[in-house]
């Protein structure tokens, strides 16, 4: 089974990597990186049909290499992605942040109030419409984490976790807590440990999620 991982951000590799090794080793993975993307969303403000384009670009050539299913690490670019989606049907082509919101639908009820962590501006107003679709009347409490990401990209792993720790006291009226960038899933334990509540990160969710939609297929 061939999944192609596409990414906008070199640290997301490393945490869906170790997703898959725990979850579903035996899944043959292929990287395909971009580290453009976020910078570019960055200083035009908007997602844009040129954006669009370069994913669909990323996908027809994951799609040439006779892909199986297809995983999107960035998560500030759900529409990009959905077109890329609706072209490559009936390959599973999965955003980020698909899996984790139906889990944590399951987890606190349509009804319960999820704190959203991102390290990264933007995927705080591209991610709630897609809490909304799924659970319109779920609260979401918005969180960025101030410094995480630049620590995360100055080689300071310790100081990405800190300021995720930190960002995560805001969030103590809340049933659970999702992180929202890959990056972030490795201070899933130190958030947890801090807050006392269930934490949700992308890269589990989303093999889960690949797991159960090709398997079966596969078999069949």
């Amino acid at each position: 089974m061939r999944i192609t991982l596409i990414h906008a951000m070199s640290p997301s590799i490393a945490p869906i990597e170790d997703a898959f090794r725990r979850l579903w080793p035996e899944a043959t993975l292929m990287n395909l990186l971009d580290d453009s993307l976020a910078p570019d969303l960055a200083r035009d403000g908007t997602l844009t049909p040129a954006m669009t384009q370069r994913f669909l670009a990323l996908a027809r050539y994951a799609k040439s290499t006779g892909t199986d299913g297809i995983l999107f690490t960035c998560s500030a670019f759900g529409p990009c992605i959905e077109a890329c989606a609706r072209e490559l049907a009936p390959i599973p082509v999965l955003k980020p942040n698909e899996a984790m919101i139906e889990e944590a639908i399951a987890l606190t009820g349509p009804r319960g109030r999820i704190g959203l962590m991102a390290t990264f501006a933007p995927t705080l107003a591209s991610m709630p419409p897609e809490f909304d679709a799924a659970a319109p009347q779920m609260t979401l409490v918005p969180c960025l984490a101030e410094g995480a990401l630049a620590a995360l990209n100055a080689g300071d792993p310790d100081g990405h976790d800190a300021a995720a720790v930190h960002a995560a006291a805001m969030l103590e009226s809340c049933d659970a807590i999702a992180l929202a960038q890959f990056s972030l899933s490795r201070a899933a334990g130190p958030i947890a440990r801090a807050t006392g509540k269930s934490v949700l990160t992308t890269p589990d969710s989303a093999v889960r999620k690949l797991r159960r939609l090709l398997l079966p297929a596969k078999a069949a």
